[in-house]
């Protein structure tokens, strides 16, 4: 495992929620959404082909089991995974569960109004959440 530095943008925006066999799990602090962010622990890279076969395999398996996860117990209608790097160079992949009614519907969520900070409850019940999801997941490769 290769030690990782936390994009300064990543570090402001996000909460650390957990470690994947792979990846840090963050929380956007944007209440509208359900939104993870996974940052795979391999310093330097900032696209998935930086990663070996083994890391992208890892790190699709992560995205896709957590999302499916996080989307059946929020009742979401679709599942946006994305690695878009633009704005932030280092490799993240956000895994955002979206509802028809939500505040982007159907459009993607990056830069769509203001962001809705978490209150503390909001935050602590959404952390547990996706913790308690983290451990009936089979993630090791």
């Amino acid at each position: 495992m290769h030690d990782l530095t936390l994009d300064p943008r990543l570090d402001a925006d996000t909460f650390p929620i957990t470690e994947l066999p792979l990846s840090r799990v963050l929380l956007m602090n944007d209440a509208r959404f359900a939104w993870l962010i996974l940052v795979p622990r391999r310093g330097g890279a900032c696209e998935v082909s930086d990663l070996s076969e083994a890391d992208q395999a890892q790190l699709w398996r992560e995205a896709a089991q957590l999302g499916d996860a996080l989307k059946q117990a929020l009742g979401g209608d679709k599942l946006n995974i994305a690695a878009l790097g633009n704005v932030v160079s280092q490799l993240h992949v956000h895994v955002i569960v979206r509802h028809r009614d939500d505040a982007a519907w159907p459009a993607p969520v990056w830069g769509h109004g203001e962001a809705e900070p978490y209150d503390l409850d909001a935050l602590a019940a959404l952390r547990d959440r996706v913790l308690a999801l983290v451990e009936g997941l089979t993630l090791d490769a």
